[in-house]
């Protein structure tokens, strides 16, 4: 079978994917550290006292890791404003379903990095004086956070990649312009492969940076 690549088409509209490139990097830049935030918040009210705390906290952890990314980000789109009377942006319905379905994962991270301190740590703060909210900020995040770094960098990882699914309700994000040009110009093999690239040299970096990160932590560890 011959075949001619032809990439005349991904040079001429580079800066249309350019574009795509920038929507991408705003998508990651807003949800990934709000997941990080809304995570922690979720974490601390799984280890509440307070039983419907801890009970809400269980269903959305549990609800937003186990339904598929791509339902949960059709359902703002489509099924939100039916329940709510509220019509979301494209951008803003991608947002939101990046930055809840990440934040659960990020809850579990949180989750197991603060139960990893031995709990003769959070005694010896309390007994010193310090409220809840001190020994969390003073005492056990600074010491478990090195733990949970590897696991936090992987999500942001793999959010960046979930970005691509905002294109199915047409977020102009780097695979929706994409998607378009292999539509104008019938060469989806030349565009899609050119998108590809992008996404790698995007993503590698931070793929690197983890595995560099974890070699170091456990080189300490040793």
């Amino acid at each position: 079978m011959d075949f001619n690549w032809d990439f005349s088409a991904v040079l001429q509209n580079w800066p249309v994917l350019l574009k795509g490139v920038g929507v991408t990097a705003g998508l990651w830049a807003v949800a990934f550290p709000a997941a990080m935030v809304v995570g922690l918040a979720i974490a601390l009210a799984a280890r509440a006292r307070n039983v419907v705390l801890v009970g809400a906290a269980r269903v959305y952890m549990e609800l937003f890791r186990n339904i598929p990314i791509l339902i949960q980000l059709v359902w703002f789109f489509y099924a939100f404003p039916i329940v709510t009377g509220v019509q979301l942006s494209p951008y803003l319905a991608a947002l939101l379903a990046l930055t809840l379905n990440a934040s659960a994962y990020c809850s579990e991270i949180y989750r197991g990095g603060i139960a990893s301190l031995p709990r003769g740590q959070w005694e010896g703060a309390r007994a010193l004086g310090m409220r809840r909210a001190q020994v969390l900020r003073r005492v056990v995040l600074p010491q478990v956070f090195k733990r949970m770094l590897p696991a936090f960098t992987n999500r942001g990882i793999e959010l960046a990649k979930n970005t691509s699914i905002a294109s199915v309700i047409a977020v102009h994000e780097l695979m929706y312009q994409g998607r378009a040009l292999s539509a104008a110009f019938y060469r989806p093999l030349e565009i899609l492969t050119a998108v590809a690239v992008v996404y790698f040299v995007l993503i590698y970096p931070g793929t690197y940076a983890a595995g560099r990160i974890e070699k170091r932590l456990a080189a300490r560890g040793h």
